[in-house]
């Protein structure tokens, strides 16, 4: 699935970013507000938290590369398109909800979009079938992206996210035992070596049941 609109429109943000340092504005006023189980590093909080959307990002292109491959090596492309399809037009129609946000606020807004459908889509096949239907867990990161956006609106994104899944089951598009009926873990182990939650990889921690989830940059 042909995913360079979706990164020429990430690299035009990247470019209005750098003239404008919009979003990073926007995070200067947000750091004292943030949840308190978002941890931030002692200096240079804005840079690291910016890298993370950044990354958070990109990750969808990868993401629905990866799964475009996956499924297709899988036999599967029926169940995953509606949902790769959805995540693509976050990015090329977005939804009303998000006029009035531009650069790599938008961006943000989308990329969470996208990141929540496949993470609900997948809570709601280990529901019924005790297997996701790609590989990818970004809860972790969709947690501190949830806190960046902020409340209410990040409510409002993960409602409309509930709404488009619950149209995609009672549709039967993709819910179906079929989407499992091949045993994928052992393929997915490695592909998960390639798309690790984003949390393993950079400077923003996220506290969970009590415990402190350390990311390092590399």
């Amino acid at each position: 699935m042909d995913t360079v609109n979706i990164r020429q429109a990430i690299a035009a943000a990247k470019a209005h970013e750098k003239t404008t340092g919009q979003l990073a504005c926007l995070l200067k006023a947000r750091v004292s507000s943030l949840h308190h189980a978002v941890q931030l590093p002692p200096q240079n909080i804005v840079p690291a938290l910016l890298n993370f959307i950044l990354h958070y990002i990109d990750q969808v292109p990868e993401f629905i590369d990866a799964v475009d491959s996956i499924a297709n090596e899988c036999n599967i492309t029926d169940y995953t398109e509606p949902v790769i399809t959805i995540a693509k037009e976050f990015f090329m129609q977005p939804p009303n909800l998000i006029d009035g946000h531009e650069g790599l606020n938008a961006l943000m807004d989308e990329s969470y979009l996208a990141h929540r459908l496949i993470e609900e889509v997948n809570d709601r096949f280990m529901c019924c079938y005790n297997t996701p239907l790609v590989p990818m867990d970004m809860t972790r990161s969709n947690l501190i992206i949830h806190h960046l956006v902020g409340e209410p609106f990040a409510n409002q994104l993960d409602q409309a996210v509930h709404l488009i899944t619950d149209n995609l089951q009672n549709r039967d598009l993709v819910f179906v035992p079929e989407a499992c009926k091949e045993d994928r873990s052992k393929r997915w182990e490695s592909d998960l070596q390639r798309w690790p939650c984003l949390v393993d990889n950079l400077s923003v921690n996220l506290l969970l049941n009590g415990q402190t989830v350390r990311i390092v940059i590399h």
